[in-house]
């Protein structure tokens, strides 16, 4: 269940995700996307003084952001996308939930569009995207 969900300028959608109040943050994870991930790997090590690390090929071409999965800070990567067109709106936040499937169920209804149906992605657990009212991408993560 989301218990807060990225504020937009439509009070339905800012009303349906609000169903429990808490004080924690509920996003647990970005995606940037990117053209050529070994540019953008050596600028964001660069900016950020990091190393990033490949993720497993079978996945995509994907780097990883450093990370301590016991830390209350989230992490994310750099994904590489063939058809990428540089714009304002090539990352992806992924809101923490407890089964994906629950807020799929809401999403067209409420005037968004699902792109990714919940989706195994292992040991990780399950992602969906979606489109919400504004045009943005946003992503659904659970365990189960």
């Amino acid at each position: 269940m989301v218990r807060c969900i990225f504020v937009t300028q439509l009070t339905t959608i800012h009303l349906i995700f609000f169903t429990t109040m808490s004080t924690s943050n509920p996003v647990g994870w970005f995606d940037i996307h990117v053209s050529n991930i070994d540019r953008a790997k050596k600028f964001y090590g660069t900016v950020f003084n990091t190393q990033l690390v490949d993720l497993p090929i079978e996945w995509g071409k994907q780097s990883l952001f450093p990370f301590t999965p016991e830390s209350p800070n989230i992490s994310g990567a750099l994904v590489e996308k063939a058809d990428m067109m540089p714009n304002g709106s090539n990352t992806v936040i992924y809101f923490e939930t407890e089964d994906c499937i629950a807020e799929e169920k809401r999403i067209e209804a409420a005037g968004g569009k699902i792109v990714q149906p919940k989706m195994h992605i292992g040991e990780f657990g399950f992602v969906s995207i979606f489109i919400d009212t504004e045009g943005n991408t946003i992503g659904l993560h659970s365990r189960k």
